[in-house]
């Protein structure tokens, strides 16, 4: 009976490990740190510049001893999310999963007469636009796949984790410029829903990453479309957007058209589908597993 109490965890130790608290805790230890790091390059690289898009793999890769130092220290938990070994065969797949569905809804919109390419431009912003994909897909999966739905799941349930986590992050979008409440529907639908679909798909966060970073630098380099609202980027082909906003985005880009929602939240469904035949959904806490 000693041996028993002394092996078990004290108050603070439970506390702790308690999913709302560690999620607290590593969501503002990695954003902070990660915040930190992306004003340290914009202050010594020049923008634009391989040095630049360096600068900003050395931020994601930053992030990500972040994050799995948590998990070890604070979780005591082993690095099952991130594996070396799975980095080679996942991570291209999440890059081809992105590219292709944000080429796919392009086509699309163009079809329908929303979408025209001009002519090739040549290499325009090709390092901000990497170091853009790497930085945005590795730092926001990290904060809402890796510690918000993880985390909330452990709490709530796969369902419960998956509908807050995907209507956070399309609210997360809403401060952008040119954003709308629909735009911010649209976001929480087709991201959401699709990222959140890929992490829980092999429990890891390459795929997802990929994925986030390929469709990113897909709609701001090879398209030259606005990232999520702004400007629309220098790319490798001048391309012009015309007609309603249901079918263009307006200014928030191809992201907030229909064509994008319906096609990056069927591939989240056929995902989630995958998910629920493998036994992946988990109840919430109460509920004995």
């Amino acid at each position: 009976m000693d041996d028993l109490q002394t092996a078990r965890p004290g108050l603070v130790r439970r506390i702790v490990a308690f999913p709302l608290t560690l999620l607290i805790i590593e969501f503002f230890g990695v954003a902070i740190a990660a915040s930190a790091a992306s004003f340290g390059l914009l202050k010594i690289v020049t923008q634009g510049t391989p040095g630049y898009f360096l600068g900003g793999l050395a931020v994601a890769v930053f992030a990500i001893l972040i994050y799995l130092a948590a998990r070890r220290w604070i979780e005591w938990r082993g690095n099952d999310e991130l594996p070396l070994e799975a980095f080679g065969r996942e991570v291209p797949l999440g890059l081809l999963i992105g590219a292709a569905l944000f080429t796919l809804m392009t086509g699309i919109v163009a079809l329908l007469g929303g979408f025209s390419v001009e002519r090739v431009n040549g290499l325009g912003a090709l390092w901000a636009m990497l170091a853009m994909a790497v930085t945005s897909g590795t730092i926001e999966e990290l904060l809402f796949r890796g510690i918000l739905l993880r985390h909330i799941e452990a709490m709530l349930g796969t369902w419960a984790a998956l509908a807050i986590t995907s209507a956070l992050f399309g609210l997360a979008h809403l401060s952008n410029p040119g954003a709308s409440l629909f735009a911010a529907f649209a976001i929480a639908m087709e991201a959401g829903i699709l990222l959140g679909a890929a992490y829980l798909w092999k429990r890891r966060l390459w795929i997802p990453i990929g994925i986030h970073a390929a469709w990113n630098f897909t709609q701001g380099w090879v398209f030259s479309v606005p990232v999520s609202g702004g400007k629309a980027p220098e790319g490798l082909l001048v391309t012009t957007r015309e007609g309603p906003d249901w079918l263009t985005g307006g200014a928030f880009g191809l992201e907030a058209s229909v064509i994008a929602m319906l096609v990056a939240t069927a591939a989240g469904l056929f995902l989630l589908v995958r998910v629920v035949r493998q036994g992946g959904i988990r109840p919430p806490m109460w509920v004995k597993r």
